[in-house]
């Protein structure tokens, strides 16, 4: 349909404007129908657009077999998958590692994108309050994408603006439960960006055999497990402090002497000695032949081990000043590792309290003014409340193993931990699933990580003092 203008007002326009054409416009063209077909056929071609960028390989096999089949017929369709189902296969057979990582783990996020987090995403940002339903329009957070590993889903998401991440870590329960997960924990990826974790199978379920003793001399860091993604866990013990948190079982021993057999190649070199304080007199002593005379189990003998371990620690530092403000270690100054198995009986339940005086105030030492000099300590205990433990915030490093209380936990980790997924205190108590299972938060990173230590049996630490008296 044309608009047609009457005789004398075309008459006009051409007369006075003769450089301007007339253009006569289909009044189709301006009614909202065809503007909204417009807008639709836009937004497709976008979303076209963005799903060859996001998912270049589901794109392909797709769309291969479809084009083939309009081209040259049906058959040709079928043989193009028959041959890349073939091709997938051998590939699939001969080297799996590659396979996953270039084409099975990219499906398998498409998939999960569209079948489980795009069909649910709506009602579960609704219901869950992270999405606003306001004059019949729903403002949800956008999801960017899915990335998946041989664990997990992560999923990356553009928060509303004027959300915090505090938003959506007091809501990850709703999250884990909307999406079918057993769990979820948040991270921030930028500004206005979080990385949601959605754990598939737990990679940690089964308990893990004794690291083996490395062979080359090293004061860390040490592997003492694995972490969640699989790769090794390194605990760093040289330069730093560490707190190991957990309830009777939790696995605190493992922890302590993994982080002992990885320093063992140090201590035959001389360059580490270990200093063990055993309080309850179960734990160390199975190797007490690794640590010589300097092994306390009296809270007196602790004491005393503690101030000399102040005293080297104030030798070195006079030495040092002026010359160098790092520790680097020799058989002259070897590192020196102070374990303590249970630091609340020397400090809270001590019932001497001219011991529990001198005890408090060497940990305070060391730990405030030790580790530039090449004094470290690793304590373990299993109630992390200020009345127990009241310098638990000088140590940098802090291990989160199975926990009583859901409060504890950001007592051991700092606060906001629990929040962003570290639920130390629904570990499994059954010790073939839970024992060994914690939470790591670095001094370098306030977003914690789900670890593994590896199991030191008795034979283990046997034939680990055997071998250093050899």
């Amino acid at each position: 349909m044309f608009r047609k203008l009457p005789g004398d007002e075309a008459q006009r326009l051409v007369s006075t404007t003769p450089d301007t054409a007339v253009v006569f416009r289909p009044a189709v063209l301006r009614t909202p129908a065809f503007v909204a077909l417009v807008i639709f056929a836009a937004r497709l071609l976008a979303g076209l657009v963005k799903l060859l960028w996001r998912h270049p390989v589901t794109s392909a096999v797709v769309a291969a077999p479809c084009a083939l089949a309009c081209w040259y017929g049906w058959r040709a369709g079928l043989i193009s998958i028959a041959v890349v189902m073939t091709v997938s296969a051998l590939w699939f057979t001969l080297h799996q590692p590659s396979f996953l990582r270039l084409i099975g783990w990219r499906l398998l996020a498409f998939w999960r994108l569209v079948w489980i987090y795009r069909r649910h995403w709506q009602p579960v940002m609704i219901i869950s309050g992270l999405g606003r339903h306001l004059r019949g329009r729903d403002y949800l957070p956008r999801l960017m994408r899915v990335h998946c590993t041989s664990w997990a889903d992560v999923v990356t998401v553009k928060m509303l603006h004027g959300q915090a991440v505090k938003d959506w870590a007091d809501r990850l329960d709703q999250l884990a439960h909307g999406f079918g997960a057993r769990s979820c924990r948040a991270s921030i990826s930028r500004a206005g960006r979080l990385h949601l974790i959605f754990p598939r199978r737990d990679p940690l379920a089964v308990p893990m055999p004794a690291v083996p003793i490395p062979d080359e001399v090293s004061v860390g860091p040490v592997r003492v497990g694995t972490r969640e993604d699989g790769s090794p866990w390194l605990l760093t013990v040289h330069g730093t402090h560490v707190l190991v948190a957990g309830a009777t079982g939790a696995g605190k021993g493992s922890v302590i002497w993994s982080a002992i057999r990885g320093l063992l190649p140090a201590v035959r070199a001389g360059l580490v000695q270990i200093w063990a304080l055993d309080p309850k007199r179960m734990e160390l002593s199975f190797g007490r032949s690794l640590f010589g005379n300097r092994y306390a189990a009296t809270p007196a003998d602790c004491a005393d081990l503690l101030e000399a371990a102040v005293a080297v620690m104030q030798e070195r530092a006079d030495r040092f000043a002026g010359h160098q403000r790092s520790h680097t270690p020799t058989p002259e100054d070897p590192f020196v590792l102070v374990v303590v198995d249970e630091v609340a009986f020397l400090t809270a339940y001590q019932s001497d309290k001219g011991l529990k005086l001198r005890i408090s105030a060497a940990l305070a030492t060391l730990t405030t003014q030790g580790r530039a000099v090449g004094v470290g300590v690793l304590a373990a205990l299993q109630d992390p409340r200020k009345e127990v433990m009241n310098i638990r915030n000088l140590f940098p490093d802090k291990i989160a193993l199975r926990l009583d209380e859901s409060e504890q936990v950001d007592m051991v980790l700092g606060d906001g931990a629990r929040d962003r997924g570290a639920l130390a205190d629904h570990i499994s108590p059954i010790p073939e699933q839970g024992a060994g299972v914690a939470y790591v938060r670095l001094e370098a990173s306030p977003d914690p990580i789900r670890v593994r230590a590896a199991y030191v049996s008795d034979a283990d630490i046997r034939a680990m003092a055997e071998a250093v008296a050899a």
